[in-house]
């Protein structure tokens, strides 16, 4: 169930879900590494395989009793399917793209927040907000750039994967008022497994080297306790407060980008990641001013 709103549970929340957005990038970091070798279909059923067999040792622990307060089943079916479809379109963008342009585009999710929040939930967006919506998705363009030399259509794969996981949030703090975190990311994770096996069969390339085996088992290991956190992150803040501190993750992914893969982010992706982290600091600015 959601905590009361309070200082400390919003900066408890907020804690977590740092914790989480560095799970994630060593998520992506993995998975650019594995797609070089693997199928993606592939890859993204490993994830979740590992994903659900380190989420399986707290449910164990707990006894299955926690499986018995389910309240929202048809929603937590909508979540894994958004979640295997965003984790695929993620993978596949990976294939092409740079950790940091990925991530850059991902910094569009606490705008998008906001927008479908006021589409979605009815919450009031005043002209303040609709101008940081609009610059936000000006610094968007500046990142794809469309038109122009610097554009890969797989910005657009990543575009898309940005509006599922706006979305993604919004459902994940509705499930958080019904279902335990624990249950709603073990649901997630048994979701993909299932839609994606067959497809993921199908192109299968066994792994030979120790290396791959590990990675996929990080995979498994950064995506579970990610996703958990982000689950109990949403039970002490809201969407729109956690939201914002995304744009940390840029910082992770563009370090373990130029570690692991020598990127280094043009001048274009800086440019437009300034202007949509600008954005969502006014966005949590005007949160925060009207709390």
């Amino acid at each position: 169930m959601l905590l009361p709103d309070s200082s400390r549970n919003r900066l408890l929340g907020i804690a977590i879900v740092s914790g989480a957005y560095l799970c994630f990038a060593v998520l992506d970091t993995s998975a650019k590494w594995l797609v070089k070798s693997l199928p993606v279909l592939e890859v993204v059923w490993l994830r979740f395989v590992t994903h659900v067999l380190f989420m399986l040792v707290p449910m164990a622990r707990a006894g299955g009793r926690k499986l018995h307060r389910v309240r929202r089943p048809g929603l937590q079916l909508l979540r894994a399917a958004m979640l295997c479809s965003m984790t695929g379109l993620n993978f596949w963008a990976l294939q092409y793209l740079q950790l940091a342009e990925t991530g850059a585009i991902q910094f569009a999710v606490p705008i998008l927040v906001a927008l479908f929040a006021a589409w979605l939930l009815g919450e009031r967006l005043d002209a303040g907000r609709w101008v940081a919506v609009l610059v936000g998705f000006a610094g968007v363009l500046v990142i794809v750039r469309p038109g122009t030399a610097g554009f890969h259509p797989a910005m657009l794969i990543a575009l898309c994967n940005a509006v599922l996981y706006a979305l993604f949030n919004l459902l994940t703090r509705r499930l958080a008022a019904t279902d335990p975190p624990a249950v709603t990311n073990l649901l997630s994770g048994v979701g993909a497994v299932v839609v994606i096996a067959p497809f993921a069969l199908s192109v299968w390339v066994t792994p030979t080297e120790p290396l791959q085996w590990l990675l996929i088992a990080l995979t498994g290991l950064a995506g579970g306790t990610g996703h958990l956190c982000l689950a109990h992150a949403h039970r002490y803040a809201p969407a729109s407060t956690l939201a914002p501190f995304l744009y940390q993750q840029i910082l992770y992914m563009t370090l373990l980008g130029f570690l692991v893969f020598g990127d280094v982010p043009s001048a274009a992706v800086v440019a437009g990641a300034g202007i949509v982290i600008a954005s969502g600091l006014y966005l949590l600015w005007r949160e925060r001013s009207a709390g």
